[in-house]
């Protein structure tokens, strides 16, 4: 049945490569597209999400406290295979319930980042489902959600921009103490920063040496600031993994951190996009 809210959201996500307005505004999101576990037809429905590392992120089966779970959660028990839309980047991951102490670890985490969790279970008898998307791993470069190589290096970099600015939102409210879901946040955002930039260096960074020699120097400088941004990440990974850090030090970690990459990431565009826009 046709959701005139959900389509509204659907279709601003899509258009806004990820950002929407309103009471969403600023939140982790994903379109979710799961299989009808009776029509056997796609179904697509923006959903909440939290970083875990590694290759999976975490929905939540909440239905806001309802008592009956998600239709699409229903769905993805009968079809695990589901496809993923961060706004940069679609992909197929397998769903997997978490059961037992994981999935209790999980929602305590997920209730310290936003208490609302916690209201939604107090609402209904059902223990609220916590699920992991695992990306299923694919041949060659990933599907970001652009239509020129140029375009696709903007998107991806507005991604790091979103999350690092709701990491350091983060940063700046709640207890003096640093919660679990939040260090797992920036290593999260390490991760995927380091998984960027030794793409580009062993990937798109030689096919621009070889096409474009005149762009030598600013290659230089790009590979020089991928190792400075290294260092920044590793300081902020030992700072939030360290068991007496406080929000203020992790925060200033945060702050170095982006002070240095927004620069990059602006002279990388400035340099590359007319580039990237004459390869085919």
């Amino acid at each position: 049945m046709p959701n005139p809210f959900n389509d509204q959201i659907i279709d601003e996500f899509r258009a806004h490569k990820g950002r929407v307005g309103g009471w969403l505004e600023g939140a982790r999101l994903i379109l979710l597209t799961t299989t009808g576990a009776r029509t056997g037809t796609p179904h697509t429905t923006p959903v909440g999400y939290l970083p875990d590392g590694g290759d999976r992120i975490l929905v939540i089966a909440s239905a806001a406290g309802a008592p009956k779970h998600p239709h699409w959660y229903g769905n993805l028990l009968a079809h695990p295979r589901v496809t993923v839309e961060t706004g940069a980047f679609t992909y197929e991951a397998r769903a997997e319930v978490l059961t037992g102490e994981e999935r209790d670890q999980a929602f305590a985490r997920a209730v310290e980042a936003e208490p609302g969790w916690a209201e939604y279970q107090r609402k209904t008898d059902r223990v609220i489902p916590v699920v992991a998307l695992h990306e299923i791993a694919q041949g060659g470069p990933p599907n970001i959600n652009a239509g020129s190589f140029g375009e696709a290096i903007k998107v991806v970099h507005d991604a790091f921009r979103h999350e690092l600015a709701q990491i350091r939102k983060e940063m700046s409210t709640g207890t003096s103490t640093l919660g679990a879901q939040l260090r797992v946040n920036c290593l999260t955002f390490c991760q995927g920063l380091h998984n960027h930039h030794t793409g580009e260096d062993i990937g798109m960074f030689p096919v621009l040496a070889d096409r474009h020699p005149e762009a030598a120097p600013a290659l230089a400088r790009l590979r020089e600031e991928h190792e400075r941004i290294a260092a920044l990440a590793e300081d902020l990974r030992r700072a939030v993994t360290a068991e007496d850090t406080d929000r203020a030090t992790a925060r200033a970690e945060v702050e170095r951190l982006t002070t240095e990459l927004e620069a990059h990431l602006t002279y990388e565009e400035e340099q590359l996009i007319p580039l990237l826009d004459t390869v085919a």
